[in-house]
């Protein structure tokens, strides 16, 4: 049996379809594309393929489409030993899609459209619950629905079991969400719309100025930036991963900007191509 720290992560799944711009377009404006390129992403798959590549055993628990991307994407993350026993087809419905620019200096802007996210219901939490329940570390963001997000957090506390919280797309968080989380991660943006009185457990990252976490910081590596897309989730399956193997906050918070970095200089969100 095999004793690496294991990390479930409950989330999405998306097809990423991103194109360069030399700068992004104002409200009206329209700009030319460079290049067109398909790439995996979902934060939910994005921070378990993190939490692998940083050695922890990883379960993925979500939902794709009945599509070829869908079906290209599940193979291409086991083939990266991410368990994906819990990540079903929906029928008659399309993968999840986001559609990404990115700026000259790797800045991005993006629009995602659900499709089979939409799916990971309260029903479909039940039927995962006990390999939920089997975990170090439960990691949830917020492109599933706010009840299925809530009835993972729920179980979480019931359990005893650490709870990793990345409240993106953000929205307004139920207080019961604000107090399972240890820790909720927020980037700067997040953080000032956040009363952090509100949360136990604080972890905002930084951008290429690092990262803090109550009294511990730490800065981030100096890389040439490529590409920004998907380096906070890098940053949340690091951070997930090094947590379930026993790290402290500084430790932990080392190993997973010294991952956000990494996932900046390369395009996408995961580094490889579907």
């Amino acid at each position: 049996m095999s004793n690496r720290p294991r990390v479930c992560v409950v989330g999405s799944l998306n097809i990423d379809i991103l194109t360069r711009v030399t700068a992004h377009p104002t409200p009206g404006e329209t700009v030319r594309g460079a290049g067109l390129t398909r790439l995996p992403g979902g934060k939910g798959a994005n921070q378990a393929l993190a939490a692998a590549r940083s050695g922890a055993k990883t379960r993925l628990i979500g939902r794709i489409g009945d599509d070829e991307a869908g079906d290209a994407y599940r193979r291409g993350l086991l083939a990266r030993e991410i368990d994906c026993s819990g990540v079903c087809i929906v029928p008659d419905t399309p993968t999840g899609t986001a559609l990404i620019a990115v700026d000259e200096h790797g800045e991005n802007t993006i629009i995602v459209v659900p499709g089979a996210n939409d799916a990971m219901t309260e029903k479909a939490i039940e039927a995962e619950e006990n390999t939920i329940r089997s975990a170090d570390v439960l990691v949830l963001q917020l492109e599933i629905p706010m009840p299925s997000v809530l009835r993972v957090a729920e179980i979480a506390v019931e359990c005893g079991i650490r709870l990793i919280v990345n409240p993106s797309p953000w929205r307004a968080l139920p207080p019961e969400l604000l107090a399972a989380a240890d820790p909720l991660i927020v980037n700067e943006h997040e953080a000032a719309q956040l009363d952090e009185n509100a949360a136990e457990s604080v972890c905002v990252t930084l951008g290429a100025d690092g990262a803090r976490w109550g009294k511990a910081a730490v800065t981030a590596p100096r890389i040439d930036v490529v590409d920004t897309t998907g380096a906070g989730d890098a940053f949340a399956g690091a951070l997930a991963a090094a947590l379930a193997a026993g790290a402290d906050r500084s430790e932990a918070l080392h190993g997973a900007a010294h991952a956000g970095a990494t996932a900046c200089t390369w395009p996408g969100a995961q580094g490889w191509t579907l």
